[in-house]
């Protein structure tokens, strides 16, 4: 065994003349233990809203999306577009046309994005899985139905029976510039479904009505603005993005989920980063404890000290008694502490302790939490490295002043 970490050992677990160094060293490992248990619980509480907010996404958002690089709409009868249905990593495509409009239901109004979708996006989605109220039906021969969101329903004052029709108003893309309103727009009325709530961002924004529907009320005749794909499972995402750009060419662009929503996820690393950049600090002010810990125990062992110089130890070897001692104490905290915040972790996800308060309206009644294992190991070099440093300072400072072997 290295001599150094043997007696490091000793002085760790060994009774001190002065109390006080016991103590100091309890509140020290305390102290790391703490932080290191409030790292792991916040670590993975992120990591719990971050999987949360990326179910919620996904849930409307598809694998890849596909838009024009100029222009507003493109023709659907392209043959490129038949290339891109037999290319063996899409397993689902689905026609796009989106447009802002004007809702009007029951004498109330509201300006809205209507998101007008072919029978395939059904399979490109899982919006249907996230209804508040309804079934998801947009085509019921001979009617047509549109799906609205939660935040639009409540501002138009949307009941659950859905008993009026929808009147959407939509400007004609045909039409030139004129000072009749009349000639600018074009309006129709479709029956309610559902109502979908997915996020606010989505609740508040979309009504989603057929494609067929969308196109004869703009005069779209064949046109799509967007096209939402599917991919196989376990389909290599960057390489089908890739591909299919290929397929089609510089006249689109393909975005995958994290590009279509790339100010989101920024924000949520970013908010990540700041967490962990904070809770380091405080870990590094909870370790000052181990500076006073390692300053009184080489004042105490100074006797011993020389007679191990005097026994051969030269003076690296005694540092280094006192930086595994510092070590010691800060790994002691950090498994301590790694324990403490994985039973809370572990235990929140799998047993959901904590719960939203139930007069609330939430998308799931407990606190998001996900232990990534990942964190775990880079939480440990974090604590270890704050300890490393922060033994360090003071061994090698102190030892150069009190001790001077000839």
């Amino acid at each position: 065994m290295n001599f150094s970490f043997f007696i490091a050992k000793k002085y760790l677990v060994s009774k001190k003349n002065a109390n006080i160094i016991n103590i100091i060293s309890f509140i020290a490992i305390v102290g790391v233990a703490f932080g290191t248990m409030a790292f792991i619980v916040v670590l993975s509480v992120f990591n719990g809203i971050e999987g949360l907010v990326s179910s919620l996404f996904n849930s409307f958002d598809p694998d890849l999306r596909v838009e024009v690089n100029e222009g507003k709409s493109f023709s659907t009868d392209s043959l490129i577009f038949d290339e891109l249905k037999n290319y063996n990593e899409v397993a689902y495509m689905s026609f796009i046309i989106e447009e802002n409009a004007l809702l009007e239901y029951d004498g109330k109004q509201v300006v809205a994005t209507m998101k007008a979708v072919d029978e395939n996006y059904i399979n490109v989605t899982g919006v249907d899985t996230m209804l508040y109220d309804g079934s998801f039906v947009l085509n019921e021969n001979p009617r047509q139905y549109a799906v609205i969101g939660h935040g639009i329903a409540a501002r138009l004052g949307v009941g659950l029976n859905l008993i009026y029709p929808l009147k959407i108003w939509a400007p004609l893309r045909t039409q030139g510039i004129t000072l009749n309103s009349n000639n600018a727009f074009n309006a129709d009325i479709i029956n309610l479904s559902a109502i979908f709530a997915v996020q606010q961002e989505y609740d508040n924004k979309y009504v989603i009505i057929p494609l067929d529907f969308a196109q004869n009320l703009m005069n779209y005749e064949n046109r799509a603005t967007t096209i939402e794909i599917k991919l196989v499972q376990n389909a290599n995402v960057a390489k089908s993005q890739e591909h299919i750009a290929e397929i089609l060419g510089d006249g689109f662009v393909v975005k995958n989920r994290f590009e279509q929503k790339q100010l989101v996820y920024k924000i949520m690393k970013s908010e990540k980063w700041a967490t962990i950049a904070i809770l380091s600090f405080i870990l590094l002010v909870s370790s000052f404890n181990i500076i006073g810990t390692m300053i009184m125990l080489i004042i105490e062992k100074k006797d011993n000290l020389s007679t191990m110089h005097s026994m051969g130890a030269d003076i690296d070897k005694i540092r280094k008694i006192f930086l595994f001692e510092g070590w010691m104490i800060s790994a002691t905290g950090a498994v301590i502490g790694l324990i403490i915040g994985l039973i809370i972790s572990l235990g929140q996800q799998t047993f959901g302790w904590l719960k939203f308060s139930s007069t609330g309206s939430f998308v799931q009644s407990v606190y998001p939490v996900q232990v990534n294992f990942t964190d775990v190991i880079f939480v440990l070099i974090i604590v270890l490295s704050i300890g490393y440093i922060v033994a360090n300072y003071p061994v090698r400072f102190i030892t150069k002043k009190f001790f001077t072997f000839n």
